[in-house]
């Protein structure tokens, strides 16, 4: 087995010089093979409040400068345990919502082919719909931990079936969830009915609510998800909304009461043994984020992620 070449070394070249990629990593068109791809999917026609999430891609890799190679949190050397590269970005269709979400589907399941898992930087939240297929493609129904402030299971945003608010509905309509293992986390904010919550649960989702993590705390929470997913194929999916916007002030829809940084980080860091097969991390828009807070936020999740998939690696 081949040693994997990991990001350029910071003693040698300063961090604000060298290759633009996630963490510095190498592109996938400079190694062999990929055990881990990020891949960025600049797409933000599905928003229906603040435009901007197409620039978050490279917000989120300019940001990851700052990241090193060792995980003291997880323990791991992610880059250093398997191959990670950064597969560049998958280009859409801006004007035609649908043509994206096809675009998307099959680029992310060509990525995937040989074994490669993606974490994906988004984009609006509509990039989750055809990367649920993707990965469904290739483990079957797959189950599903939704980090965002918001449930993002309607039916429809001023009739286009296709939005940031839709995905998840769709997902279950399809067959490609697990409906026995979906649940959101740090949900809170205004609905616009009791009826949200009811076709919700009917879709099979559970709910642990910005105030439940801050009430039960993140090892409770954590342990709760764990078993819930229990040893099925897991996707995570996490809109940087579900932080505070003290912590992500730089998203299209933002809502008072989120977690922190500190809560996401360890809750995600909590499912340590889950089988993880892929993961998306959506919804930074540069344009409303001062000093970076949200980028940096976001490249430190998908950072946790990498390193959830190197232990998983490791097994």
């Amino acid at each position: 087995m081949s040693v994997p070449r990991g990001p350029v070394d910071s003693s040698r070249v300063p961090r604000f010089a060298g290759p633009a990629t996630f963490a510095r990593l190498p592109r996938l068109d400079e190694v062999e093979h990929a055990d881990v791809a990020v891949v960025g999917v600049p797409f933000d026609s599905g928003v229906s409040y603040r435009p901007g999430a197409r620039f978050g891609p490279s917000a989120v890799r300019e940001a990851s400068r700052l990241l090193r190679p060792y995980h003291p949190g997880l323990d791991v050397s992610p880059f250093a345990e398997m191959q990670v590269a950064d597969a560049g970005d998958i280009a859409c269709n801006p004007f035609d919502i649908r043509e994206a979400v096809e675009t998307v589907e099959e680029a992310a399941s060509g990525l995937m082919e040989g074994g490669t898992r993606l974490v994906t930087i988004g984009g609006d939240h509509t990039i989750a719909l055809p990367l649920l297929r993707a990965a469904a493609r290739r483990h079957g129904p797959v189950a599903l931990l939704h980090f965002d402030a918001h449930l993002d299971t309607w039916d429809t945003y001023f009739g286009a079936e296709y939005t940031h608010g839709t995905p998840f509905r769709r997902a279950v309509e399809e067959g490609i969830l697990d409906t026995e293992a979906v649940c959101h986390v740090g949900t809170r904010g205004p609905l616009y009915g009791k009826k949200d919550l009811d076709d919700d649960r009917r879709l099979g989702f559970g709910i642990v609510t910005s105030a439940d993590v801050m009430r039960r705390g993140v090892d409770e929470v954590a342990d709760a998800l764990r078993q819930r997913i229990g040893g099925r194929p897991l996707y995570l999916s996490i809109d940087i909304d579900v932080l505070d916007p003290a912590h992500a002030p730089g998203t299209g829809t933002p809502e008072a009461g989120g977690l922190t940084s500190r809560e996401l980080l360890e809750i995600l860091r909590g499912l340590v043994g889950a089988d993880l097969v892929g993961a998306d991390v959506v919804e930074v828009a540069p344009a409303y984020d001062h000093a970076e807070i949200t980028s940096v936020a976001a490249s430190h999740v998908a950072y946790d992620l990498i390193g959830l998939l190197a232990l998983k690696e490791e097994k």
